[in-house]
């Protein structure tokens, strides 16, 4: 079964939606969560009346001890859990199938409910799942209803395996699904291409492990604890599942102290001027804005933030009487400055690893469209589209801050400038894009277009 979207919209990577999944389930449930979260109690509680009240007694009569043997293991089973962007594949379906078949039908989405609350403890006495979500297992136990429905329609199916027995068994594993896409419908939250990447990846794990757990449902008539067996898969499910958790550790401590580094790096270049720090931040804030117009994937997004923190970290090596110089700057000084681009990707380069590239990428933002700047007369689309993007966006943050040589101009002017330099300076489709986030960010101008 897939597992209830947790992460909310607006992430692009598996890396985004997993970290955004586990950070919501620290935090307590919203109006709207609490809603489905009561709703789907009510739904569940009438749902297994209902089937009370209608479904003939088929002479299942299960000992304690395996009722509690099946909801120990289907909560082993829901915390082998394989992180799918918002949701999670887990291997219940090696005791879903045989629990059809064991217990009395209106039992099987309690016994579930059971198997989650179960699993679910030790998140809440570890701080790692708010305790108010445990509601949200009502939602998920939802799904059993499906082959409930299922079976109890076709009647009690054969004790041995037959073409009538997997034909129901077919039947009531496509209702499972049905409901269960149903549900993530309901919860919402998560886009349209997360939403089918986790649902189908939790489908293929229930296929494949459904004719495994028929087979120990047959075999449960004779030996009501055979499914037991399947302990050992899970256990190395578990382990795989384990791996996969850590990879998803890993990428986040990769990325925090990638971006911690940036950050100093940062800080460094506002310590050694003032107005060259502050200018960056400014050009992060419309790079972003820019980037997410243009529609750029998850990682070239932080490619851009980070190029954009860090364009001029090679000014450090350039004299403050040359930055700060109040007049033009001769030949020389122009010269001099130039080699900022590439003394700032040399200090990347020798970071390695993600901010190796920022600092190709920072090597190219004074290169112009026509091909007229530098350091390597790149032109068009031989320019990175993140170093184009920082290109425009430093361009007009200059233009509209004090400088020591000159005021700042009015936003609709350097707004101008811009376009009229698109095409030569800038790339014609980001500097559409700057046009349009500027004034939307400025109700005056937009106003007055």
């Amino acid at each position: 079964m897939a597992g209830f979207p947790h992460a909310p919209d607006g992430a692009t990577t598996e890396e985004i939606l997993v970290e955004e999944s586990r950070s919501r389930m620290h935090q307590p449930p919203d109006r709207r969560e609490v809603g489905v979260e009561v709703a789907a109690g009510v739904a569940l509680v009438a749902t297994v009346v209902a089937l009370a009240a209608v479904v003939p007694d088929v002479g299942r009569h299960p000992g304690i001890a395996v009722v509690a043997a099946l909801v120990v293991a289907y909560g082993l089973a829901f915390r082998v859990q394989f992180e799918v962007g918002s949701g999670a594949a887990v291997p219940t379906q090696l005791v879903l199938v045989p629990m059809l078949f064991a217990v009395p039908l209106p039992w099987v989405p309690v016994l579930v409910a059971a198997g989650m609350a179960l699993a679910v403890l030790p998140e809440i006495a570890a701080g790692h799942t708010h305790p108010a979500r445990a509601g949200l297992n009502l939602l998920n136990a939802c799904y059993a209803v499906g082959p409930v429905f299922v079976m109890w329609a076709f009647g009690q199916p054969p004790a041995e395996l037959s073409a009538r027995l997997v034909l129901v068994v077919t039947l009531a594993v496509a209702a499972q699904f049905a409901v269960d896409f149903a549900l993530w419908v309901v919860c919402g939250g998560a886009s349209r291409a997360d939403l089918a990447r986790a649902v189908a990846w939790a489908w293929l794990v229930d296929l494949a492990l459904t004719p495994l757990a028929l087979v120990l449902a047959v075999t449960d008539r004779s030996d009501p604890f055979a499914f037991l067996v399947s302990l050992p898969l899970m256990a190395l499910l578990w382990r795989f599942a384990r791996e996969r958790q850590q990879h998803y550790d890993r990428v986040r401590e990769f990325s925090e102290a990638y971006r911690g580094t940036a950050l100093l790096l940062g800080d460094m270049v506002e310590a050694n001027d003032s107005y060259t720090g502050l200018h960056s931040q400014d050009v992060v804030t419309l790079v972003l804005a820019v980037s997410d117009r243009l529609g750029l994937s998850r990682l070239d997004r932080d490619l851009a933030e980070f190029t954009a923190l860090l364009h001029d970290v090679g000014k450090v090596s350039v004299s403050k009487a040359i930055i700060n110089k109040p007049g033009p700057l001769s030949v020389e000084e122009r010269v001099l400055i130039e080699t900022h681009t590439l003394e700032g990707e040399r200090m990347l380069l020798q970071v390695g690893g993600l901010l190796a590239q920022v600092g190709r990428l920072v090597r190219s933002c004074h290169e112009r469209w026509d091909g007229h700047g530098y350091p390597d007369g790149l032109a068009g689309e031989q320019i990175p589209i993140v170093a184009r993007i920082v290109c425009a966006c430093d361009a007009f943050s200059a233009m509209t801050s004090d400088r020591s040589y000159r005021k700042a101009r009015p936003i609709d002017q350097a707004l101008a400038e811009v376009a009229r330099c698109a095409g030569t300076h800038f790339d014609p489709r980001v500097a559409a894009a700057l046009i349009e986030v500027v004034r939307e960010e400025t109700p005056a101008l937009a106003l007055a277009a």
